[in-house]
Formats: C-alpha cells, sequence, structure tokens
C-alpha cells in the first residue's frame, strides 16, 4: 500500500491528500513528525529513485535553517542524512509517498499522475 508521509497541518499535503483521495487511490497517511522513516528505509528510497539526495529536505524550513544544513549539505554522506532525516521529521519534504513503484516527494498533479 503507498505510504503518505506527511503533517496534516499542511496546505501542500492537504492538497495531495484531496488528490489522492478524489482519484481512489488508497493510501496510509503516516504523521512525519510523530513518525518519520526509518534511516534504513530513507536509505532504500535514495536508491530506489534517481532524485538527487537534496531534494528528500524541506531546504525551505525552519529546522533545516536551524541546523545549518544550507553551508554544509555538501559534506553530508547519504548514511548522515538518511539520520536526519529518519531522526527530525520537520527535515523531510512533504509529502512523501512510497509504494513498490515509486517515490514522489512534494506535490505536483502532473508527477502524481504515475499513480493512476
Amino acid at each position: 500500500m503507498l505510504k503518505f508521509y506527511c503533517i496534516p497541518t499542511c496546505s501542500t499535503c492537504k492538497a495531495a491528500k484531496k488528490w489522492l483521495t478524489q482519484n481512489q487511490i488508497e493510501f496510509e497517511e503516516i504523521n512525519l513528525k510523530t513518525n518519520p522513516p526509518a534511516k534504513e528505509e530513507v536509505m532504500e528510497l535514495f536508491k530506489q529513485t534517481d532524485l538527487p539526495m537534496k531534494r528528500f529536505f524541506n531546504t525551505s524550513g525552519m529546522v533545516y535553517r536551524e541546523k545549518g544544513l544550507k553551508e554544509s549539505f555538501q559534506h553530508l554522506s547519504q548514511e548522515e542524512a538518511a539520520e536526519l532525516l529518519s531522526t527530525e521529521g520537520m527535515l523531510v519534504k512533504r509529502p512523501l509517498l512510497v509504494d513498490e513503484t515509486a517515490v514522489l516527494v512534494g506535490f505536483k498533479e502532473e508527477n502524481y499522475q504515475v499513480l493512476l
């Protein structure tokens, strides 16, 4: 089943959830604040997609700035990046959708067409 990692109060997540519901796509909603993906899962996501590692980060978020990641990101290994994403859900670009065939980061309706 499709995993839908989100922050319930996020407007982008709400729009994505609405799109999924309107298109009758079943999903498991997972709150990123309380239940971010495990480090091993993040490492698998990096392998499963050709997206750059930075694409998984909420680069405009407060936590990203507080941790000084803008300056230090280029020095992060995949392992370190996965550790950060798995321990701080607010760093994850949202929503994050994951299933056996797709990894989608953020919400753009045209990208979600692969789910239909």
